[in-house]
């Protein structure tokens, strides 16, 4: 699944391809890709005639500012959510559809904007101007801090994690901690800061959270500049890889040399989820 440096690489992609496009059509090709409203038609109809304005991202979710062009009144919001596969391609020419294409989106200007996903598990939505955003889109109200922000502190972790027995590692997952952090850069965050990812949440001292805090930051922050990281399906609106991947410290490296120490890279589940760590730097 994309995470938080996979969302903003889009988000970025789309903000210079699209802010400031007119929506000329819109074709909802698997009505499950609209989660709101419940009539995809309804959806493909408040978009067609807009303009596109300022791209945001929270968490994994992406928000787009949506405006009547001539009048420049709003005209609410679009949201979408990439989930597991789901990402955006930016077509300058035309070309016939694959099968995983949901949603074709055309400017006025005629380049068209294509969502395309393998598992079909993204969704997106209009919140009508007037609505709160979270009242729509619901899994918003769920977010905890952006890791980037003020509110995300040593002190925020410390008092979420306050008598928690789970391994850090879960902990770091819930989006209700710090918004937009998964699999991938929960394992080299952990890594970076030197803390095993079986250690129970309750066990962090309040240096070792501020290590982790910004061990986290820093990891997202080299992982943005790379354009985000590609194991499988992950492309931005080029079709261009991200290249995290070639330099990741742990994560999916399992039986081979820690680039640090040279200690074997092991692999355990936690929580359903695969975890790799080094035995030697994180103690």
């Amino acid at each position: 699944m994309p995470e938080l440096p996979e969302v903003e690489t889009v988000r970025r992609g789309l903000e210079q391809r699209t802010k400031g496009m007119t929506i000329a059509r819109v074709d909802v090709l698997r009505p499950r890709a609209i989660a709101a409203p419940d009539d995809p038609n309804l959806f493909a109809l408040a978009l067609k005639d807009t303009q596109l304005q300022c791209w945001r991202r929270r968490g994994k979710y992406l928000l787009a500012d949506l405006q009547h062009g001539a009048d420049a009144e709003p005209a609410g919001q679009w949201g979408v959510h990439l989930r597991m596969t789901g990402q955006f391609l930016w077509l300058e020419t035309d070309r016939p559809p694959c099968p995983h294409t949901r949603v074709r989106i055309w400017s006025a200007q005629g380049p068209e904007l294509r969502f395309v996903d393998t598992r079909s598990f993204g969704q997106m939505w209009w919140v009508p101007q007037g609505r709160a955003t979270e009242a729509v889109i619901k899994g918003l109200s769920k977010l905890g801090p952006e890791p980037f922000s003020e509110a995300f502190h040593a002190e925020h972790l410390q008092a979420r994690l306050k008598g928690s027995k789970r391994p850090i590692k879960n902990a770091l997952l819930d989006q209700s901690l710090v918004a937009g952090v998964g699999n991938i850069y929960a394992d080299e965050s952990l890594f970076a800061a030197g803390i095993r990812p079986h250690t129970p949440s309750q066990q962090l001292g309040l240096t070792q959270l501020e290590r982790l805090r910004q061990a986290l930051i820093e990891v997202l922050e080299i992982s943005i500049g790379a354009g985000g990281t590609t194991f499988s399906d992950f492309r931005d609106l080029t079709g261009t890889n991200g290249n995290y991947g070639g330099v990741a410290w742990v994560y999916r490296r399992s039986g081979q040399p820690c680039r640090r120490c040279g200690t074997t890279i092991e692999r355990d589940r936690l929580g359903g989820r695969s975890s790799h760590w080094c035995p030697t730097c994180q103690s």
